[in-house]
């Protein structure tokens, strides 16, 4: 879409910002009050650009560099939404989702970030785009080398690999049947990243899913809602690093 034709679609029904609003990078967590700690907290000169459906949304400047952040909700529907009309309505080239995941591996731990390779999925939000087969849904590499490098000079505990995409946060406790995802070297589980991956790929932007793991069936320590939205400030340095 170019960018006359684009004009003409902002505001969108799900972002209420004009053409210009919004910064080339983005920062997307799922929670909204989240986007408004980040503004708050480390950002400067700050708009507010969104409140539409109380999905939150931000632009100001870290470090000198104008950077975005806005809530996407939870699942594949939602963030397929929001993800599509920041690139193809606000022309946003860089999304950045910070979230939270469930650990599959002993050795990811509470805490731990994990650097999104590609993401394994069971939505059905690829049908979408009827492909002629199965697509592979992967970070680009650009931002994960500079998230890689980031961890590194943090020396923050992180993970490098794939993630699983579901749509269920609650599942039927039922027999294991064949190989599992986490027999397969799945690292944690989200629910948003295929959305944002195979949007990033077909409107030819860059996306990296940077994930802290907030829960694991291998520790007994819980995070609370209040800690998921407040303490995960390591995970947003990172991404704010490699805008």
């Amino acid at each position: 879409m170019n960018e006359n034709n684009a004009m003409k679609h902002t505001p969108t029904p799900h972002i209420d910002a004009r053409p210009g609003d919004i910064a080339e990078s983005i920062l997307l967590p799922g929670d909204p009050l989240r986007a408004k700690f980040i503004a708050d907290n480390f950002l400067e000169n700050v708009t507010q650009f969104n409140h539409t459906r109380g999905m939150l949304g931000y632009t100001g400047y870290f470090k000198g560099k104008r950077v975005s952040v806005m809530g996407t909700g939870m699942g594949c529907p939602s963030i397929g939404i929001y993800s599509y009309e920041l690139i193809h309505y606000y022309g946003v080239k860089n999304l950045i989702r910070i979230g939270t995941a469930g650990s599959m591996q002993p050795q990811v731990k509470l805490r731990d970030v994990i650097i999104a390779i590609g993401s394994c999925t069971e939505t059905n939000y690829l049908a979408t785009y009827q492909l002629p087969g199965d697509y592979s849904c992967t970070a680009s590499y650009k931002l994960l080398r500079q998230a890689v490098q980031g961890a590194e000079e943090m020396d923050l505990p992180y993970h490098v690999g794939n993630i699983l995409c579901t749509d269920a946060f609650y599942k039927p406790d039922l027999p294991k049947t064949g190989v599992s995802w986490a027999d397969m070297g799945v690292l944690a589980c989200e629910m948003e990243s295929t959305a944002l991956y195979a949007n990033a790929a077909y409107g030819k932007a860059n996306a990296l899913c940077i994930l802290t793991i907030s829960d694991s069936p291998f520790e007994e320590e819980e995070i609370s809602a209040e800690g998921r939205q407040n303490s995960f400030t390591r995970m947003m340095e990172l991404a704010l690093s490699i805008i």
